[in-house]
């Protein structure tokens, strides 16, 4: 596998970080938005035995992705692409969670599927929060089309400028996203699949668990498995999705939060 290619935006990150480390089989692209958080994991991962090489990206900058894109392609076999980077309602300004979780995804989307080949699989990083956005015409069009320019002005009614409702949106966004792409994708013989996580410990839910300490600890109340969940289950999960064992899983979404959606929803 040491010739297969992973990127992974939002490395730095604590999920993506985790997902680097249970990929050590392969060859890993370090991305993020800042330069010197790349270099620090690039180091970090080298220093523990990984091949790994940084490519700072911005996902809401086509040419950043593309660059980033072209990068990948001259790296060796492109396996895959996991995309992690986004952001929390605590930046507080929906406009730019909306540009970065949603039409950032949409342009990784679109960006890489000009490289994914028989045996390629992009993993999204969705939100156990985009499930508790109900369908709806008013708005899905413009989810499901977040590049178009009339798309944030469509959304911005029903989120009344909370960052952390846009946060939602844009989750159910990408949930809508990888399900449009994966007949395009499978043409190809690839993959696309979603990954929503519930409450998990990295460092920008621990802020959130500061901000919202009582909704934090009511989440936790209701999870069967009465534990918040850990960046190394994302990651353990992202392995399993990208080996062959996942072959047959796409146009999807897997749930990993202990099981508190299921209460939620009931």
């Amino acid at each position: 596998m040491k010739n297969q290619v992973i990127v992974i935006t939002g490395a730095a990150g604590g999920i993506g970080s985790s997902c680097a480390y249970a990929l050590k089989d392969y060859k890993l692209i370090v991305s993020d938005s800042v330069k010197e958080a790349v270099d620090t994991t690039v180091q970090k991962l080298l220093n523990d035995g990984f091949y790994a090489v940084g490519f700072p990206c911005d996902v809401t900058d086509r040419v950043s992705v593309n660059a980033l894109k072209e990068f990948a392609k001259h790296q060796g076999e492109f396996k895959g692409i996991v995309h992690t980077a986004g952001v929390s309602g605590t930046v507080g300004n929906p406009r730019k969670v909306f540009n970065i979780n949603l039409a950032g995804t949409e342009i990784v989307i679109n960006a890489f599927y000009d490289i994914v080949q028989k045996g390629s699989v992009m993993i999204l990083l969705g939100s156990m929060m985009g499930h508790t956005i109900e369908a709806n015409a008013a708005y899905d069009s413009a989810l499901r089309n977040p590049g178009k320019d009339n798309s944030f002005s469509v959304i911005e009614p029903f989120v009344k400028n909370d960052a952390d409702l846009m946060y939602n949106f844009t989750k159910r966004g990408v949930l809508l996203l990888c399900k449009d792409n994966a007949m395009r994708f499978g043409r190809k013989g690839a993959r696309i699949v979603t990954v929503s996580p519930g409450v998990i410990l990295t460092p920008m839910a621990k802020k959130a668990l500061e901000e919202h300490p009582d909704k934090m600890k009511e989440m936790e109340a209701v999870t069967p498995l009465g534990r918040s969940g850990y960046p190394e289950d994302i990651g353990n999960l992202v392995k399993f999705l990208i080996s062959g064992s996942a072959d047959f899983i796409t146009g999807t979404d897997i749930t990993i939060d202990g099981g508190v959606l299921s209460q939620i929803l009931k």
